[in-house]
This record gives structure tokens, C-alpha cells and sequence, in this order.
């Protein structure tokens, strides 16, 4: 790309937005030309608004320390300085769908890391090897909104990261699941939090994280769905049910996962470690910056993945699984992580919005 294209982050100051920022250095499409927050950050530089609260553990880039962060509801302003933005910002989900919509309609594409436009049936909801072909509904989405370039786009819940990529490579080799049980340890930067604002999660675990078992069940059957009249319907299968669990680990999400396949349609265990060995969709054909050469690995260690070794597979943008086997209930399972903050998170809007420049859906204004 000859020209970097300016790139603004609506919620810079929060984890999610560090990561967008430490993710953004050096990127060879995109330059962080315009950070912007709550109206008690705007104003300052990033850096003395950050202050003691950068969570990465690489350094602040040098590059964002000096620049003004903006009022994130100044949305014209926000918007004259970039060609489109990240989304990260921390509001209700009404207030969500309203800012992110405001942007759209000065003509700045918003790809979203936020779940509030994620049922929105005319805005896709991408993995971008999974199901770029929901990018279709843009065209519908713009004569809703009365726009030309200004659009949103967004990334599902980092829960089902760890084993939807999983399933979709079985599902695109032709072997159906009829029944899916998925129970996730979620880290604590899911959160947004670090051990330092959460001590009580050392040496503990909570059963409950408000939300995701809904999101967990029903955003893979979005993924898997089609473009009809311009929105995107879910598919009616497979049956997901899951629980989600907090555990005391910083960066990664391990799924549990028990599956049953459609009635004469079970495959060998040579035929899914195939598929997964051989998944990969349009961010690898296309050499996308940011794309995991090798989407799905596979571990044939007893006791892997484990967040301690696996969860920077491919910079934290691939998936790892592990520990397949049938199973004396449904016909198998395995293990799988991924790191919620890189794939599941800004690393996956990151991709997406990689894809949507290759694609010519994002370009300079």
C-alpha cells in the first residue's frame, strides 16, 4: 500500500483500545492518526491519559503518546482526521448502536470490536476465514443508512473463538454437528481487567460471566447463517449449549467441547485432523498482514494447549486444539484456545478491517 491509511480508535483509553494501539504499531496499512475517549481523557495527550493504566506488556508506541485524545461523542470532528475507525468504546448498548451508526453516516467505516450491532440484521458479523461472504449486506446497510462509504462491521464474542473455527473446518468438509456442548475458562482481561484491578479472581474461580452463555450458543449459528434479502439469517443448527467460567489466568479462553454429528455422517479422526490441518480461507490466500499462516493447529501432546505455551500461536491470531477423542457420550472431543484479546477481540476486528481494504470496502477517503 502506497499511503497508510489514517485509522482512529473510539474508546483508546480502555484494554481493548491499548490492544488496538500496541496491535497498530508499525502496521504496514494502517496509522493511528486519532485516538478518542470519555470527556474526562479528551484533551489530553494519551499518554497522561493513560498514565499508570497501560495494561500491555510491550510499551506504549511511541508514536500515540503526544497525540490529543478527542471527545468520542465529537463524532464529526473524530471523524475529519481518519478513513475509518476501531470501536472499543465502553457505553450501553443503545448508546453503542447510536455513536456507531453517527460515525457511519459521516462516511467513516466502524469495524466493531462491541456486541451491539452483532443482531443487527443488516451488519455482518465476521471471523474473516470463516464467513466473508456476510460482507455482502454491506450494500443493504448503506441504503439504510443513506451512505456511500460509511458502514459498520463487527467481530463476534472472543468465547466462541476457541472452538467455532473448529467447527466450521468440519462443517466446510461436509461432516455435520448435530449437537455441540462447549463449556469455556475465560481469562480475566476478557474483562478488561488485569490481577492488579481484580485480586480477588487469584486463586479463584466464578461460575457465571453475564451474557456469554447466550452469545456462546447463539453467535456461531449467525456465522454459519446466509445472506437473504439483504440481512443475514442464522442458521437453524447444530443444538449449542454451553457454560462459561472465569478462571485466574490473564490472556487466553480453553473451551471443553463434546460433539455429536448428524446421524450417519461421523467422521474418522484422520478426517478431522485433516480438515483442520487443511482450513484456511481468504486472509491467507490473500496474505493479509495480520493473518495466521496456519489458522488451526493441532497438539498431539496429552496435556496441550495450554495458555502458558500455546496462547501466541501465530501472534495470537491462530487457534490451537488439542486432545481429540470419542467420547462414550457424543461421538468426540478436544480442547481449544485462543487468545481473547488478539483473535477474539482487536486482533480479530484488526483482521477484518484488513480484509474489508483488500476487498476495497475501506479506502482513503
Amino acid at each position: 500500500m502506497e499511503k497508510k491509511l489514517k485509522v482512529g480508535i473510539l474508546g483508546g483509553t480502555g484494554m481493548v483500545g491499548q490492544r488496538f494501539i500496541s496491535l497498530l504499531e508499525n502496521h504496514p496499512w494502517f496509522e493511528v492518526t486519532a485516538i478518542a475517549a470519555s470527556p474526562r481523557s479528551a484533551g489530553k495527550t494519551y499518554e497522561d491519559a493513560i498514565g499508570a493504566r497501560w495494561k500491555m506488556t510491550k510499551p506504549m508506541p511511541e508514536a500515540v503518546k503526544k497525540i490529543v485524545v478527542q471527545d468520542v461523542s465529537a463524532v464529526k470532528e473524530v471523524a475529519a482526521g481518519v478513513d475509518f475507525v476501531f470501536s472499543a468504546v465502553d457505553m450501553t448498548k443503545e448508546e453503542i448502536k447510536r455513536i456507531e451508526e453517527e460515525y457511519a453516516k459521516t462516511e467513516t467505516p466502524v469495524v466493531s470490536n462491541n456486541s451491539a450491532h452483532r443482531w443487527t440484521p443488516d451488519v455482518p458479523m465476521v471471523v474473516p476465514e470463516l464467513n466473508p461472504e456476510h460482507f455482502e449486506v454491506i450494500a443493504a446497510q448503506k441504503k439504510r443508512l443513506g451512505t456511500e462509504r460509511g458502514f459498520i462491521a463487527v467481530k463476534p464474542n472472543c468465547s466462541i473463538q476457541s472452538y467455532t473455527p473448529a467447527l466450521t473446518a468440519l462443517i466446510k468438509a461436509g461432516f455435520m454437528p448435530k449437537t455441540v456442548v462447549a463449556t469455556t475458562y475465560q481469562a480475566i482481561s476478557g474483562a478488561g481487567k488485569t490481577f492488579k484491578d481484580w485480586p480477588e479472581m487469584e486463586h479463584n474461580i466464578i461460575p457465571y460471566i453475564g451474557g456469554e452463555e447466550e452469545k456462546s450458543e447463539q453467535e456461531p449459528l449467525r456465522i454459519w447463517g446466509h445472506v437473504e434479502n439483504g440481512e443475514i439469517v442464522k442458521a437453524d443448527g447444530p443444538v449449542i449449549t454451553t457454560q462459561c467460567i472465569r478462571v485466574p489466568v490473564l490472556d487466553g479462553h480453553t473451551a471443553a467441547v463434546f460433539v455429536t454429528f448428524e446421524d450417519g455422517k461421523k467422521p474418522s479422526k484422520e478426517e478431522i485432523l485433516k480438515a483442520w490441518k487443511e482450513f484456511s480461507g481468504l486472509p491467507q490466500e490473500l496474505g493479509l498482514p495480520s493473518a495466521p499462516k496456519q489458522f488451526i493447529q493441532y497438539l498431539e501432546e496429552p496435556d496441550r494447549p495450554q495458555v502458558a505455551l500455546d496462547v501466541d500461536y501465530e501472534n495470537g491470531f491462530g487457534v490451537s486444539m488439542g486432545r481429540l477423542r470419542e467420547d462414550t457420550v457424543f461421538d468426540y472431543k478436544f480442547i481449544g484456545l485462543s487468545h481473547n484479546t488478539v483473535r477474539g477481540a482487536a486482533g480479530g476486528a484488526l483482521l477484518t478491517a484488513e480484509l474489508l481494504t483488500a476487498q476495497k470496502y475501506i479506502t482513503a477517503k
